[in-house]
């Protein structure tokens, strides 16, 4: 299991800061498209961030140079795999996907280009995103024999409703960064050049909060989107009472009374 400081073969990964960590999916020449190295790579980063977050608060997941988020699954590689060899990777990347959806640590997408197939379906699976005006989005999976089967028909109807995933999904057409704000699928559109100085800008307000709090604040809302509201009511006090014993509770008390920044430890 690799960790943050290792080398990945297909991922560039940046401590930039004390909490503050960029992945950028590193296939420039390969329209950063997931091959069987890359769901490797995934994988094995964020099964490390889920056993040991060592200190991270937020991820800022993108994508290399300025076309290009991600074309999602490497065609040419697959071009020549027999359906045992295809079936066998795609249960690579569905533990990677799993592994994404699993991670404790937030995780911004900074969409810097084409989202497309998977690679849009990546962009579904993190906490929330920001893309560049130039940024493009598609599923096309239809249109070479196949669906989506990266969580796209699972989590593109609960950011846009069910008629409007089904309209992306079964044309399969492009749609702009424009159409993806107002139909809610990202949170921001930036100039080009400004898109990482935009999503910095929010990761590192995420950074300086209580790391406890935001960990299960983000569970909890993601709870309520599957729960009646009772339950997702009964998993929001549970996560808030075990706040409370916190010295981070404490700390924060102390400097709000004080009239200072806190020094959250995530004890």
């Amino acid at each position: 299991m690799k960790h943050i400081g290792d080398a990945f073969e297909t991922l560039k990964v940046e401590r930039i800061e004390d909490h503050l960590l960029v992945v950028t999916l590193n296939r420039p020449a390969q329209a950063n498209s997931t091959n069987t190295q890359m769901g490797r790579d995934l994988f094995d980063l964020w099964t490390g961030l889920y056993v040991d977050q060592q200190d991270i608060r937020c991820i800022v997941l993108t994508g290399a140079g300025d076309k290009v988020f991600s074309a999602g699954g490497d065609l040419k590689e697959r071009n020549e795999m027999t359906d045992e060899q295809w079936q066998r990777q795609h249960a690579l990347f569905e533990r990677a996907r799993m592994a994404l959806l699993e991670c404790p640590i937030p995780i911004i997408a900074a969409v810097n280009g084409a989202a497309y197939g998977g690679g849009l379906e990546t962009v579904l699976t993190c906490d929330f995103s920001y893309a560049a005006r130039r940024a493009r989005f598609a599923l096309t999976e239809v249109k070479i024999g196949i669906m989506p089967g990266g969580m796209g028909t699972q989590n593109l109807p609960r950011v846009v409703g069910r008629n409007r995933a089904k309209e992306i999904i079964l044309t399969a057409r492009p749609f702009s960064a424009e159409e993806a704000y107002e139909w809610g699928l990202i949170n921001k559109i930036c100039e080009d050049d400004a898109l990482m100085d935009d999503v910095l800008e929010t990761a590192r307000a995420i950074c300086a909060n209580a790391p406890l709090s935001i960990y299960r604040a983000r569970k909890a809302v993601d709870v309520a989107c599957d729960v009646d509201i009772a339950t997702g009511y009964a998993f929001e006090l549970e996560a808030y009472n075990r706040l409370v014993g916190t010295q981070d509770r404490l700390e924060g008390v102390r400097a709000f009374v004080e009239r200072r920044p806190a020094r959250f430890q995530g004890r």
